[in-house]
């Protein structure tokens, strides 16, 4: 397609611009560059300290819109008594029936419907052809809601914690979208088990990608190749439970009792910093542990060009949280660093066991320094798995490719 010649599809998401959720801002950039026209329209705004360079852009264009207004107030009573009333109160209905239950997703759900009525008037007056949301939850439930106000057709992006903390009225958003997209073959298969087989065909698996072309392989060895340096751990993700940071610290003291000269950069902030922190100082690691806290884009890069290995310790969470397929994953492996992550979700689609990367239980922080000092035993092994995470990520997980299925799906191609 040329440039702006694609449907007009608005994207609809919980908060904008979040630092965590680059996978976000890289797919709107990659189905504008192939002729859709995209209208971004965040739920909540994220007050970010950090933005990255590439997404200033687009908030720049975003359309804020403040959680309650009186302006919902005239829309939503102007839609209640006029002839198409009845489905304004069926739509509400269906919120509330499909989310009893569950008190964070009904109270999302009543909170968001008067913004939802805003917005599908919006929308409709504004010619929008296609609703796209990511997460199946409130955005999902938004994008349902505009859809049973306007005959929009929609799809929505199931990622990880949105699908498997609770799948409340997930049936609902499944049977009445135009397809739905999965973000791994264990997504799929959650999404089948939960809602049937019989929404099978229009479940497809498309991947979270990188710009490969974007993502040159890193040439000459790190410093601790070159035997000058400690062996460097890079972990990059929200300081949380569910990223599992406190195993890799675990990993680390480990390694340093049997002699490596290990140092681990965190990347990231979140509410264990200060817990972790503590932490890396019991550990006897306060020296050699940084916390780099939050970082945008270029200087991300950076930190992780200078790193050895790249770890993801992530685990399961009491609440039902989980990961999809993390993108610092592809990142780092299309940038020749090597990886170690966790068995859970839809990693091992992506890190094939001693071909793409090293796979480790998760909350096994033995099993990670096994794994973390045979990399740093192993130079061949290193090098190796950085060939192959390259080319795997440049077969299954580019972002120009996987968008281009995507675009095919907005303009209603089979």
């Amino acid at each position: 397609m040329s440039a702006g010649s694609g449907p007009k599809v608005a994207y609809l998401m919980s908060r904008f611009p979040k630092l965590t959720e680059t996978f976000i801002f890289t797919e709107i950039q990659a189905v504008e560059a192939l002729g859709v026209r995209v209208e971004i329209f965040p739920l909540l705004r994220e007050q970010a300290e950090v933005v990255h360079e590439e997404a200033a852009a687009l908030v720049r264009r975003a359309r804020f819109t403040p959680l309650l207004s009186p302006r919902y107030l005239l829309d939503n009573l102007a839609l209640l008594f006029s002839r198409n009333g009845c489905r304004y109160l069926g739509v509400l209905w269906t919120l509330a029936r499909a989310n009893w239950g569950s008190a964070r997703y009904l109270g999302g759900a009543l909170a968001f419907f008067p913004k939802a009525v805003h917005l599908a008037r919006r929308m409709a007056a504004e010619g929008v052809e296609h609703v796209h949301a990511h997460f199946a939850s409130h955005p999902a439930a938004v994008a349902f809601a505009v859809h049973r106000l306007t005959g929009i057709p929609y799809s929505f992006t199931a990622h990880g914690s949105d699908l498997h903390r609770d799948r409340h009225m997930l049936a609902e958003k499944v049977a009445a979208a135009r397809f739905v997209v999965a973000i791994s073959r264990y997504n799929r298969d959650a999404i089948l088990r939960e809602c049937g087989e019989g929404c099978s065909e229009k479940v497809e698996v498309i991947h979270c990608g990188v710009n490969t072309m974007a993502l040159a392989v890193r040439r000459g060895p790190t410093p601790f190749g070159e035997g000058r340096g400690p062996f460097r751990v890079l972990s990059i993700g929200t300081l949380h439970e569910v990223k599992g940071q406190r195993y890799l610290l675990s990993a680390c003291r480990v390694l340093r009792e049997e002699g490596l000269d290990v140092a681990c950069d965190l990347v990231g902030d979140g509410p264990d910093r200060a817990a972790l922190v503590a932490l890396a100082a019991r550990l006897g690691l306060a020296d050699r542990t940084r916390f780099h806290g939050a970082l945008e884009r270029r200087a991300l890069l950076a930190v992780l060009g200078g790193a050895d290995v790249l770890a993801v310790p992530s685990v399961p969470t009491a609440d039902g949280r989980r990961e999809g397929i993390p993108v610092v994953l592809m990142e780092a492996m299309a940038t020749g660093v090597p990886v170690v992550a966790s068995r859970l979700s839809g990693i091992p689609e992506l890190v094939r066991e001693g071909e793409t990367g090293l796979l480790v239980e998760p909350r096994d922080a033995a099993g990670l320094a096994r794994a973390l000092a045979r990399l740093a035993g192993d130079a061949g092994l290193r090098a190796s798995l950085a060939r192959a995470g390259r080319e795997a990520v440049e077969r299954e997980f580019d972002l120009a490719t996987n968008a281009a299925r995507l675009v095919e799906l907005f303009s209603g191609e089979p």
